[in-house]
Protein backbone atom coordinates (compact mmCIF):
# COMPACT_ATOMS: atom_id res chain seq x y z
CA UNK A 1 0.00 0.00 0.00
CA UNK A 2 1.22 3.44 -1.18
CA UNK A 3 -1.15 5.35 1.40
CA UNK A 4 0.08 9.02 1.91
CA UNK A 5 1.96 10.22 4.83
CA UNK A 6 0.20 12.42 7.49
CA UNK A 7 2.13 15.23 8.86
CA UNK A 8 2.80 14.21 12.11
CA UNK A 9 3.84 17.09 13.76
CA UNK A 10 0.61 19.29 12.27
CA UNK A 11 -2.23 16.14 13.26
CA UNK A 12 -0.98 16.73 16.98
CA UNK A 13 -1.37 20.16 16.50
CA UNK A 14 -5.03 20.48 15.89
CA UNK A 15 -6.71 17.70 17.84
CA UNK A 16 -10.51 17.92 17.01
CA UNK A 17 -13.08 19.65 19.55
CA UNK A 18 -16.47 18.25 17.93
CA UNK A 19 -18.90 17.22 20.85
CA UNK A 20 -20.35 14.14 18.57
CA UNK A 21 -20.15 10.93 20.00
CA UNK A 22 -19.00 8.21 17.43
CA UNK A 23 -20.71 5.46 16.87
CA UNK A 24 -18.70 2.19 17.71
CA UNK A 25 -18.59 -1.34 17.00
CA UNK A 26 -15.88 -4.14 18.91
CA UNK A 27 -15.30 -6.64 17.20
CA UNK A 28 -14.14 -9.90 19.53
CA UNK A 29 -14.93 -9.52 23.10
CA UNK A 30 -12.49 -10.85 24.69
CA UNK A 31 -10.62 -9.15 27.58
CA UNK A 32 -9.81 -6.38 25.32
CA UNK A 33 -12.99 -6.17 23.51
CA UNK A 34 -15.04 -6.13 26.49
CA UNK A 35 -13.30 -3.97 28.46
CA UNK A 36 -13.12 -1.66 25.57
CA UNK A 37 -16.80 -1.55 25.23
CA UNK A 38 -18.02 -1.04 28.62
CA UNK A 39 -14.81 2.02 29.00
CA UNK A 40 -16.00 3.45 25.36
CA UNK A 41 -20.12 3.41 26.79
CA UNK A 42 -18.69 4.61 29.97
CA UNK A 43 -17.94 7.96 27.93
CA UNK A 44 -21.12 7.90 26.39
CA UNK A 45 -20.76 6.35 22.99
CA UNK A 46 -23.17 3.89 21.82
CA UNK A 47 -21.10 0.68 21.15
CA UNK A 48 -21.69 -2.48 19.40
CA UNK A 49 -20.28 -5.75 20.86
CA UNK A 50 -19.61 -8.96 18.34
CA UNK A 51 -18.05 -12.16 18.55
CA UNK A 52 -18.98 -15.40 16.91
CA UNK A 53 -18.94 -16.93 20.53
CA UNK A 54 -23.20 -17.18 21.59
CA UNK A 55 -22.12 -16.92 25.38
CA UNK A 56 -20.02 -13.65 25.38
CA UNK A 57 -22.52 -12.04 23.11
CA UNK A 58 -25.49 -12.62 25.51
CA UNK A 59 -23.57 -12.00 28.72
CA UNK A 60 -22.37 -9.41 27.81
CA UNK A 61 -26.18 -7.64 25.91
CA UNK A 62 -27.08 -8.76 29.70
CA UNK A 63 -24.88 -6.70 31.29
CA UNK A 64 -22.98 -9.32 33.04
CA UNK A 65 -19.44 -9.84 32.81
CA UNK A 66 -17.69 -13.23 30.49
CA UNK A 67 -14.73 -12.74 32.69
CA UNK A 68 -13.29 -12.13 36.22
CA UNK A 69 -12.09 -8.25 35.71
CA UNK A 70 -12.83 -5.79 38.59
CA UNK A 71 -15.43 -3.51 38.14
CA UNK A 72 -15.87 -4.83 34.21
CA UNK A 73 -19.51 -6.46 35.41
CA UNK A 74 -20.88 -2.93 37.16
CA UNK A 75 -19.51 -1.16 33.54
CA UNK A 76 -21.41 -3.06 31.77
CA UNK A 77 -24.64 -3.22 33.45
CA UNK A 78 -24.40 0.48 33.41
CA UNK A 79 -23.98 0.75 29.69
CA UNK A 80 -26.63 -1.73 28.90
CA UNK A 81 -28.70 -0.07 31.34
CA UNK A 82 -28.57 3.23 29.81
CA UNK A 83 -29.12 2.06 26.36
CA UNK A 84 -25.40 2.34 25.37
CA UNK A 85 -24.42 -1.30 25.01
CA UNK A 86 -25.88 -3.66 22.42
CA UNK A 87 -24.33 -7.27 21.10
CA UNK A 88 -24.49 -9.30 18.19
CA UNK A 89 -22.82 -11.62 16.13
CA UNK A 90 -23.73 -9.92 12.94
CA UNK A 91 -20.65 -7.90 12.25
CA UNK A 92 -21.86 -6.90 8.88
CA UNK A 93 -24.86 -5.31 10.87
CA UNK A 94 -22.52 -3.66 13.18
CA UNK A 95 -20.38 -2.41 11.07
CA UNK A 96 -23.32 -0.46 8.62
CA UNK A 97 -24.86 1.01 11.48
CA UNK A 98 -21.30 2.71 13.29
CA UNK A 99 -18.44 5.06 12.67
CA UNK A 100 -16.11 3.37 14.19
CA UNK A 101 -14.71 -1.14 14.48
CA UNK A 102 -12.20 -1.43 17.11
CA UNK A 103 -11.06 -4.93 15.79
CA UNK A 104 -9.80 -6.60 19.06
CA UNK A 105 -9.52 -10.22 17.79
CA UNK A 106 -7.41 -12.83 18.92
CA UNK A 107 -3.96 -13.56 17.17
CA UNK A 108 -2.41 -16.19 18.80
CA UNK A 109 1.09 -17.96 18.28
CA UNK A 110 1.06 -19.82 14.84
CA UNK A 111 2.93 -23.40 14.39
CA UNK A 112 5.88 -21.74 13.20
CA UNK A 113 5.78 -19.17 15.98
CA UNK A 114 5.06 -16.66 14.13
CA UNK A 115 1.74 -14.93 14.43
CA UNK A 116 -1.65 -16.33 13.22
CA UNK A 117 -3.62 -13.38 11.36
CA UNK A 118 -6.60 -15.69 10.24
CA UNK A 119 -9.12 -13.94 12.58
CA UNK A 120 -7.81 -10.94 11.41
CA UNK A 121 -8.70 -12.48 7.64
CA UNK A 122 -12.19 -13.84 8.52
CA UNK A 123 -13.07 -10.25 10.26
CA UNK A 124 -12.33 -8.21 7.08
CA UNK A 125 -14.41 -10.07 4.84
CA UNK A 126 -17.21 -9.65 7.08
CA UNK A 127 -15.95 -6.00 8.04
CA UNK A 128 -15.79 -4.90 3.73
CA UNK A 129 -19.33 -6.15 3.26
CA UNK A 130 -20.34 -3.99 6.02
CA UNK A 131 -18.25 -1.39 4.25
CA UNK A 132 -19.53 -1.98 0.78
CA UNK A 133 -23.38 -1.87 2.37
CA UNK A 134 -23.04 2.05 3.57
CA UNK A 135 -22.62 5.31 2.45
CA UNK A 136 -20.21 7.81 4.31
CA UNK A 137 -16.75 7.82 6.02
CA UNK A 138 -16.15 4.62 8.39
CA UNK A 139 -12.84 3.96 10.45
CA UNK A 140 -11.39 0.34 10.90
CA UNK A 141 -9.24 0.63 14.11
CA UNK A 142 -6.67 -2.33 14.51
CA UNK A 143 -5.93 -2.98 18.10
CA UNK A 144 -4.60 -6.82 17.96
CA UNK A 145 -0.83 -7.43 18.15
CA UNK A 146 0.22 -7.71 15.16
CA UNK A 147 3.76 -7.46 12.99
CA UNK A 148 4.35 -4.39 11.15
CA UNK A 149 3.06 -4.12 7.83
CA UNK A 150 0.04 -6.20 8.77
CA UNK A 151 -2.77 -3.48 9.18
CA UNK A 152 -1.80 -2.03 5.48
CA UNK A 153 -0.84 -5.29 3.84
CA UNK A 154 -3.50 -7.94 5.04
CA UNK A 155 -6.44 -6.15 6.40
CA UNK A 156 -6.56 -3.24 4.23
CA UNK A 157 -6.26 -4.66 0.65
CA UNK A 158 -9.07 -7.29 2.08
CA UNK A 159 -11.26 -4.50 2.52
CA UNK A 160 -10.38 -2.59 -0.43
CA UNK A 161 -11.23 -5.28 -2.91
CA UNK A 162 -14.85 -6.71 -0.90
CA UNK A 163 -16.12 -3.17 -0.44
CA UNK A 164 -14.96 -1.36 -3.55
CA UNK A 165 -13.45 1.29 -1.83
CA UNK A 166 -10.05 2.85 -1.43
CA UNK A 167 -8.59 3.38 2.19
CA UNK A 168 -7.94 7.33 3.04
CA UNK A 169 -10.60 8.34 0.73
CA UNK A 170 -13.58 6.24 1.27
CA UNK A 171 -12.59 4.80 4.86
CA UNK A 172 -9.91 5.44 7.23
CA UNK A 173 -7.40 2.53 8.66
CA UNK A 174 -5.63 2.88 12.16
CA UNK A 175 -3.45 0.71 14.60
CA UNK A 176 -4.50 1.87 18.10
CA UNK A 177 -2.75 -0.22 20.12
CA UNK A 178 -4.04 -1.45 23.71
CA UNK A 179 -1.90 -0.68 26.84
CA UNK A 180 -4.28 -3.07 29.62
CA UNK A 181 -3.22 -4.65 32.22
CA UNK A 182 -5.49 -7.56 32.73
CA UNK A 183 -6.64 -7.29 36.43
CA UNK A 184 -6.73 -3.69 36.63
CA UNK A 185 -7.72 -2.94 32.73
CA UNK A 186 -10.47 -0.93 33.67
CA UNK A 187 -8.20 2.22 35.46
CA UNK A 188 -5.69 1.50 32.75
CA UNK A 189 -8.44 2.94 30.54
CA UNK A 190 -9.45 5.93 32.40
CA UNK A 191 -5.55 6.36 33.24
CA UNK A 192 -3.79 5.63 29.91
CA UNK A 193 0.24 5.79 30.23
CA UNK A 194 -0.08 6.62 26.71
CA UNK A 195 -2.48 6.64 23.97
CA UNK A 196 -0.86 5.81 20.79
CA UNK A 197 -2.92 6.40 17.11
CA UNK A 198 -0.93 5.39 14.10
CA UNK A 199 -2.64 6.48 11.07
CA UNK A 200 -2.43 7.15 7.21
CA UNK A 201 -4.66 10.44 6.84
CA UNK A 202 -5.44 13.19 9.14
CA UNK A 203 -9.31 12.64 9.22
CA UNK A 204 -8.77 9.12 10.85
CA UNK A 205 -6.59 10.71 13.27
CA UNK A 206 -8.87 13.26 14.09
CA UNK A 207 -11.99 10.65 14.52
CA UNK A 208 -9.65 8.70 16.98
CA UNK A 209 -8.54 11.88 18.64
CA UNK A 210 -11.82 12.52 19.54
CA UNK A 211 -12.95 8.89 20.66
CA UNK A 212 -10.12 9.30 23.72
CA UNK A 213 -9.77 12.86 24.06
CA UNK A 214 -11.58 12.45 27.76
CA UNK A 215 -9.23 10.58 29.27
CA UNK A 216 -6.20 11.57 27.29
CA UNK A 217 -6.09 15.07 25.70
CA UNK A 218 -2.61 14.71 23.92
CA UNK A 219 -2.23 10.97 22.42
CA UNK A 220 0.50 10.19 20.39
CA UNK A 221 0.17 10.69 16.73
CA UNK A 222 2.21 8.34 14.77
CA UNK A 223 2.31 5.86 11.42
CA UNK A 224 0.79 2.61 11.59
CA UNK A 225 3.98 0.57 11.16
CA UNK A 226 5.11 2.20 14.10
CA UNK A 227 1.99 2.18 16.16
CA UNK A 228 2.38 -1.83 15.55
CA UNK A 229 6.01 -2.31 16.43
CA UNK A 230 5.50 -0.05 19.72
CA UNK A 231 3.02 -2.92 21.12
CA UNK A 232 5.53 -5.46 20.92
CA UNK A 233 8.19 -3.77 21.54
CA UNK A 234 6.55 -3.08 25.17
CA UNK A 235 5.54 -6.26 26.08
CA UNK A 236 8.77 -7.65 24.83
CA UNK A 237 10.33 -5.16 27.10
CA UNK A 238 8.54 -6.29 30.53
CA UNK A 239 9.09 -10.19 29.57
CA UNK A 240 12.79 -8.93 29.43
CA UNK A 241 12.57 -6.90 32.89
CA UNK A 242 10.76 -10.09 34.25
CA UNK A 243 13.64 -12.30 33.53
CA UNK A 244 16.23 -9.93 33.67
CA UNK A 245 15.03 -9.92 37.74
CA UNK A 246 14.39 -13.48 38.03
CA UNK A 247 18.18 -13.99 36.83
CA UNK A 248 19.44 -11.57 39.61
CA UNK A 249 17.37 -13.60 42.05
CA UNK A 250 18.72 -16.71 41.51
CA UNK A 251 22.41 -15.04 41.32
CA UNK A 252 21.47 -13.38 44.25
CA UNK A 253 20.29 -16.23 46.46
CA UNK A 254 23.71 -18.70 46.45
CA UNK A 255 25.90 -15.59 47.56
CA UNK A 256 23.40 -14.62 50.46
CA UNK A 257 22.29 -11.45 48.98
CA UNK A 258 18.73 -10.47 49.58
CA UNK A 259 17.49 -9.93 46.09
CA UNK A 260 14.61 -7.88 47.15
CA UNK A 261 17.01 -5.55 48.79
CA UNK A 262 19.07 -5.22 45.72
CA UNK A 263 15.83 -4.46 43.13
CA UNK A 264 14.73 -2.28 45.55
CA UNK A 265 17.57 -0.18 45.19
CA UNK A 266 17.84 -0.75 41.66
CA UNK A 267 14.43 0.51 40.82
CA UNK A 268 14.93 3.98 43.03
CA UNK A 269 16.96 5.46 39.76
CA UNK A 270 14.04 6.26 37.70
CA UNK A 271 15.76 8.23 35.42
CA UNK A 272 18.04 5.52 34.32
CA UNK A 273 16.31 2.15 35.06
CA UNK A 274 12.57 3.40 34.26
CA UNK A 275 9.59 2.12 36.07
CA UNK A 276 9.67 -0.98 38.94
CA UNK A 277 6.86 -2.48 37.50
CA UNK A 278 7.84 -6.26 36.70
CA UNK A 279 11.29 -5.69 38.16
CA UNK A 280 10.71 -7.55 41.55
CA UNK A 281 12.22 -11.19 41.46
CA UNK A 282 9.27 -13.87 41.10
CA UNK A 283 8.18 -16.50 39.37
CA UNK A 284 8.11 -17.19 35.31
CA UNK A 285 6.21 -14.51 33.01
CA UNK A 286 3.16 -15.94 31.31
CA UNK A 287 -0.66 -14.57 29.65
CA UNK A 288 -1.59 -14.10 26.32
CA UNK A 289 0.60 -11.09 25.33
CA UNK A 290 4.13 -11.47 26.47
CA UNK A 291 5.23 -14.99 25.42
CA UNK A 292 3.55 -14.97 22.16
CA UNK A 293 5.30 -11.64 21.39
CA UNK A 294 8.26 -12.98 22.57
CA UNK A 295 8.39 -14.98 19.94
CA UNK A 296 6.71 -13.27 17.45
CA UNK A 297 9.43 -10.89 17.41
CA UNK A 298 11.97 -13.71 17.58
CA UNK A 299 10.43 -15.19 14.28
CA UNK A 300 10.72 -11.87 12.87
CA UNK A 301 14.15 -11.27 13.37
CA UNK A 302 14.88 -15.09 11.74
CA UNK A 303 13.20 -14.15 9.14
CA UNK A 304 14.99 -11.08 8.56
CA UNK A 305 17.96 -12.68 9.42
CA UNK A 306 18.75 -10.54 12.35
CA UNK A 307 20.69 -12.10 15.26
CA UNK A 308 18.80 -10.83 18.86
CA UNK A 309 20.46 -13.27 21.35
CA UNK A 310 18.77 -11.33 24.22
CA UNK A 311 15.23 -11.55 22.86
CA UNK A 312 15.37 -15.12 21.61
CA UNK A 313 17.10 -16.90 25.04
CA UNK A 314 13.71 -14.58 27.14
CA UNK A 315 11.46 -17.73 26.72
CA UNK A 316 15.19 -19.92 27.60
CA UNK A 317 15.34 -17.71 30.94
CA UNK A 318 12.05 -17.80 31.57
CA UNK A 319 11.42 -21.47 31.42
CA UNK A 320 14.52 -22.02 33.63
CA UNK A 321 12.05 -20.08 36.32
CA UNK A 322 9.96 -22.83 35.80
CA UNK A 323 13.41 -25.08 36.02
CA UNK A 324 14.24 -23.92 39.39
CA UNK A 325 10.45 -24.45 41.25
CA UNK A 326 10.99 -27.75 40.36
CA UNK A 327 13.87 -28.64 41.54
CA UNK A 328 13.28 -26.64 44.59
CA UNK A 329 9.94 -29.09 44.97
CA UNK A 330 11.74 -32.12 44.28
CA UNK A 331 14.58 -31.25 47.00
CA UNK A 332 11.84 -30.89 49.97
CA UNK A 333 10.79 -35.20 48.88
CA UNK A 334 7.28 -34.11 49.12
CA UNK A 335 4.79 -36.19 47.28
CA UNK A 336 1.78 -34.18 47.50
CA UNK A 337 1.94 -30.71 46.49
CA UNK A 338 -0.96 -28.18 46.90
CA UNK A 339 -0.73 -25.11 44.41
CA UNK A 340 -2.05 -21.75 45.51
CA UNK A 341 -2.86 -19.52 42.39
CA UNK A 342 -3.18 -20.71 39.16
CA UNK A 343 -4.26 -17.71 36.71
CA UNK A 344 -1.04 -16.22 35.66
CA UNK A 345 -1.28 -13.33 37.49
CA UNK A 346 -3.61 -12.71 40.36
CA UNK A 347 -7.36 -10.72 39.77
CA UNK A 348 -8.28 -12.60 36.61
CA UNK A 349 -8.74 -16.15 35.53
CA UNK A 350 -6.93 -16.38 32.55
CA UNK A 351 -4.74 -19.29 32.41
CA UNK A 352 -3.35 -18.59 29.22
CA UNK A 353 0.19 -20.02 29.22
CA UNK A 354 0.18 -19.41 32.97
CA UNK A 355 3.95 -20.55 34.20
CA UNK A 356 2.02 -22.49 37.34
CA UNK A 357 0.28 -25.03 34.94
CA UNK A 358 3.48 -25.56 33.14
CA UNK A 359 4.99 -26.06 37.13
CA UNK A 360 1.74 -27.80 37.91
CA UNK A 361 2.02 -30.23 34.18
CA UNK A 362 5.99 -30.84 35.68
CA UNK A 363 5.32 -32.26 38.68
CA UNK A 364 2.64 -34.55 37.63
CA UNK A 365 5.46 -35.94 35.35
CA UNK A 366 7.33 -36.59 38.17
CA UNK A 367 4.51 -38.72 39.63
CA UNK A 368 3.98 -36.15 42.34
CA UNK A 369 0.72 -35.91 43.25
CA UNK A 370 -1.34 -32.46 42.86
CA UNK A 371 -3.96 -29.91 43.59
CA UNK A 372 -4.76 -26.68 43.07
CA UNK A 373 -6.86 -23.17 44.42
CA UNK A 374 -7.15 -20.02 42.37
CA UNK A 375 -9.42 -16.93 43.82
CA UNK A 376 -11.32 -16.60 40.61
CA UNK A 377 -11.20 -19.77 39.13
CA UNK A 378 -13.20 -22.89 40.06
CA UNK A 379 -14.04 -26.34 39.03
CA UNK A 380 -16.40 -24.88 36.63
CA UNK A 381 -14.00 -22.58 34.44
CA UNK A 382 -14.06 -23.38 31.11
CA UNK A 383 -11.06 -23.32 29.33
CA UNK A 384 -11.75 -24.82 26.25
CA UNK A 385 -11.17 -21.10 24.43
CA UNK A 386 -8.43 -20.50 26.02
CA UNK A 387 -6.49 -23.96 25.21
CA UNK A 388 -7.29 -23.28 21.43
CA UNK A 389 -5.63 -19.67 21.60
CA UNK A 390 -2.69 -21.35 22.69
CA UNK A 391 -2.45 -24.68 21.07
CA UNK A 392 0.90 -23.90 19.91
CA UNK A 393 2.59 -22.33 22.92
CA UNK A 394 1.80 -24.02 26.16
CA UNK A 395 2.71 -27.37 26.85
CA UNK A 396 1.21 -27.18 30.37
CA UNK A 397 -2.43 -26.19 29.54
CA UNK A 398 -2.48 -29.05 26.89
CA UNK A 399 -1.35 -31.59 29.03
CA UNK A 400 -3.78 -30.31 31.75
CA UNK A 401 -6.95 -29.78 29.79
CA UNK A 402 -8.66 -32.65 30.25
CA UNK A 403 -8.04 -33.39 33.67
CA UNK A 404 -7.72 -29.98 35.16
CA UNK A 405 -11.39 -29.44 36.92
CA UNK A 406 -10.53 -32.56 38.79
CA UNK A 407 -7.25 -30.96 40.38
CA UNK A 408 -8.97 -27.59 41.57
CA UNK A 409 -10.63 -27.44 44.71
CA UNK A 410 -13.10 -24.68 45.51
CA UNK A 411 -12.36 -24.96 48.80
CA UNK A 412 -8.69 -23.45 49.94
CA UNK A 413 -8.67 -25.95 52.88
CA UNK A 414 -8.99 -29.34 51.15
CA UNK A 415 -5.30 -27.98 49.73
CA UNK A 416 -3.88 -26.93 52.60
CA UNK A 417 -4.97 -29.86 54.42
CA UNK A 418 -3.97 -32.12 52.03
CA UNK A 419 -0.77 -30.81 50.63
CA UNK A 420 2.58 -31.74 52.14
CA UNK A 421 4.18 -28.38 51.10
CA UNK A 422 2.48 -25.88 49.81
CA UNK A 423 3.59 -24.02 46.35
CA UNK A 424 2.43 -20.06 46.41
CA UNK A 425 2.12 -18.54 42.85
CA UNK A 426 -0.26 -15.28 43.84
CA UNK A 427 1.17 -12.72 46.64
CA UNK A 428 -3.02 -13.10 48.44
CA UNK A 429 -4.10 -12.26 51.69
CA UNK A 430 -6.01 -15.72 51.75
CA UNK A 431 -3.22 -17.17 50.88
CA UNK A 432 -0.45 -15.77 53.52
CA UNK A 433 -2.97 -16.36 56.43
CA UNK A 434 -3.74 -20.42 55.27
CA UNK A 435 -0.12 -20.95 55.08
CA UNK A 436 0.41 -19.41 58.02
CA UNK A 437 -2.30 -21.53 59.55
CA UNK A 438 -1.40 -25.06 58.06
CA UNK A 439 2.56 -25.00 58.96
CA UNK A 440 3.22 -26.86 55.98
CA UNK A 441 6.47 -26.45 54.36
CA UNK A 442 5.98 -23.50 51.25
CA UNK A 443 7.73 -22.57 48.11
CA UNK A 444 7.27 -19.41 47.96
CA UNK A 445 7.57 -17.82 43.94
CA UNK A 446 6.25 -14.49 45.21
CA UNK A 447 8.00 -13.04 48.12
CA UNK A 448 4.61 -13.46 50.24
CA UNK A 449 6.55 -12.91 53.31
CA UNK A 450 8.99 -10.15 53.14
CA UNK A 451 10.43 -12.55 56.06
CA UNK A 452 9.56 -15.87 56.94
CA UNK A 453 7.26 -16.29 60.31
CA UNK A 454 8.52 -18.21 63.02
CA UNK A 455 7.96 -21.60 63.01
CA UNK A 456 7.20 -21.75 59.19
CA UNK A 457 9.96 -23.22 56.67
CA UNK A 458 9.56 -21.02 53.62
CA UNK A 459 11.84 -21.11 50.87
CA UNK A 460 12.01 -18.35 48.00
CA UNK A 461 12.58 -18.95 44.92
CA UNK A 462 15.24 -15.97 44.40
CA UNK A 463 15.66 -14.43 47.95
Amino acid sequence: MNLERIDISYARSILPQSETKARISIVGLGYVGAVSTACLSSLGHSVIGVDIDPEKVDKIGRGLSPIHEKDLGSYLFQGVSAGLVNTTTDLVSAVRETDVTFISVGTPTAEDGGCDDSYIRQAARKMAQGLRQKSGFHVFAMRCSIPPGTTLGVLTPIIERLSGKKAGRDFGICFNPEFLREGVAIDDFHKPPKTVIGATDLRTAQVMARIYAPVDPDPIITTIEAAEMVKYVDNVWHAAKVCFANEIGRLCKPLGVDSHEVMDIFTQDTKLNLSPYYLKPGFAYGGSCLPKEVRAVTHMAQKAGIDVPMIANLDRSNKAQIKQALSMVKATGAKRIGILGLAFKPGTDDLRESPALELMADLQSEGLEVLAHDQAISSETAIGGQLAYVRHGSPGLRNLAETLPDLLRDDLDDVTQHAELLIVCHADADYRAATRQSRKPVVDLVRLFPEAPVGLEVDGIGW
